[in-house]
């Protein structure tokens, strides 16, 4: 079986965000693909809320790539009103396809370039992890008949 590849870097966007930078003044993004279907597009609203509170980060958005609102301008401008400086747009995507080279970046470009005192970074997707693993099995288990419904039928 062939080695998986590694995932890319980060995209840097505008600026760079300094080693030691202040926690306070970071924005995080987190954007998925985006539907007509709003029963779809509650889910980067509730994980990035989790991802708030679990993280610590005081300022997080969810946007839609496409499709849906907000998207990612209205996103950045909404971390920018908080008081972001530093801007990371984290794509709720499981590979880097044409959306994470191509248009995610262009689209946090134009949205930064309205903010020049801002830095902003587009970081890897999420990929192949052992966490996703778990989360993996976790969902084929609940797929699965389990035992106990059997002793109740």
């Amino acid at each position: 079986m062939p080695e998986s590849p590694p995932l890319p870097g980060s995209i840097t966007i505008q600026g760079s965000i300094p080693v030691a930078f202040d926690p306070t003044l970071l924005g995080v993004i987190i954007v998925d693909h985006g539907s007509k279907r709003e029963d779809s597009n509650v889910y980067v609203h509730e994980i990035a809320r989790l991802f708030q509170q679990i993280s610590e980060t005081a300022i997080v958005e969810p946007a839609h790539m496409e499709l849906a609102s907000p998207d990612i301008d209205a996103a950045y401008q909404a971390c920018v009103a908080q008081g972001a400086h530093y801007i990371v747009v984290h794509p709720y995507f499981l590979a880097p396809g044409r959306h994470w080279h191509e248009d995610i970046p262009e689209l946090a470009r134009m949205a930064a370039q309205k903010h020049p005192d801002t830095c902003c970074v587009v970081t890897a997707p999420l990929g192949i992890h052992r966490s996703m693993v778990d989360v993996m099995t976790s969902r084929i288990q609940d797929a699965l008949p389990s035992n106990e419904q059997e002793q109740y039928e």
